[in-house]
């Protein structure tokens, strides 16, 4: 299948994307549509689309642009999940321009290890120095 990604986020789909996160994802369970809108507002986002321009992904990242970022919500919508867009979205992310020189990245994830596994990704349970200050509650 045909599809294209963009950061325009002029582009994006919003009660798409906020109604998945909201309903079918384990971390945006209570997450209001106000306080979706301010992380849409506040980060670098990635819409993937089809070939007729239905958006069929989606990822943002919280940066600095140099030292720091943070990969978060990245969903496929179904039912085009399984067919290898994570992981095209995922290059398109990791290879991006702004993007590419970032020392450090980071993410969190109980499902999809061996999908940003093969980006670089590793655990950090064994590591002395990160620490993390968790006030949510994933279900």
């Amino acid at each position: 299948m045909e599809f294209s990604i963009s950061t325009d986020k002029k582009r994006l789909d919003l009660d798409k994307i906020y109604t998945f996160i909201s309903r079918e994802t384990y971390w945006g369970h209570g997450r209001s549509e106000k306080e979706f809108q301010t992380t849409v507002d506040n980060s670098f986002c990635f819409g993937m689309y089809d070939g007729q321009g239905e958006q069929i992904g989606f990822a943002r990242v919280v940066t600095d642009y140099v030292v720091f970022a943070y990969l978060m919500d990245v969903v496929i919508f179904k039912p085009y999940q399984g067919q290898g867009f994570g992981k095209a979205l995922m290059k398109a992310i990791m290879e991006h321009e702004a993007l590419e020189k970032i020392k450090t990245f980071a993410l969190k994830t109980k499902d999809a290890k061996s999908l940003y596994t093969k980006f670089g990704f590793k655990s950090l349970c064994k590591s002395e120095m990160w620490m993390t200050k968790d006030t949510f509650e994933y279900q």
